[in-house]
């Protein structure tokens, strides 16, 4: 049975369900690993004021996955690329390539989600529950 912690995150057996806003509130990182107690790789939210930028950063050991939730930003790489990203936009990172993020807007705030690990892939290894016969449902597979 799900039962509420106090700050919005809703647990139960085996997951947890949150809104951003129940992770923190302002300008800054929302640690959604430590929210939602995620334990396999690294999960922020960052939520960038209008026309930030953060500084240049790269990493020793894990890659991270960029994705733009809202607002319009810019990824600008160790090598002079820059790339513009809108909301569902997505973007790899490979550990020791110099990254940092711009918000393009001068009047709204950008989100953004990052996602790090190292050595996480282990495979297709999806199955049924007893009982279930498809994974899709009883309409079957979206777009059939």
């Amino acid at each position: 049975m799900a039962e509420g912690n106090g700050n919005g995150v809703v647990t139960g057996e085996g997951y947890a369900v949150a809104h951003l806003d129940d992770l923190g509130e302002g300008y800054g990182f929302r640690k959604i690993r430590k929210g939602l107690g995620v334990t396999a790789f690294g999960a922020n939210a960052i939520v960038l004021p209008p026309s930030y930028e953060t500084g240049n950063h790269l990493h020793d050991e894990q890659e991270e996955l960029y994705f733009l939730h809202s607002g319009r930003i810019a990824i600008d790489f160790g090598d002079g690329t820059t790339f513009e990203l809108g909301p569902g936009g997505m973007a790899w990172v490979d550990a020791p390539t110099v990254r940092r993020v711009r918000n393009l807007s001068d009047s709204e705030d950008a989100v953004y989600v990052v996602v790090g690990g190292k050595d996480g892939y282990v495979g297709r290894d999806g199955k049924l529950p007893p009982g279930e016969e498809s994974r899709f449902g009883g309409e079957g597979p979206p777009g059939a």
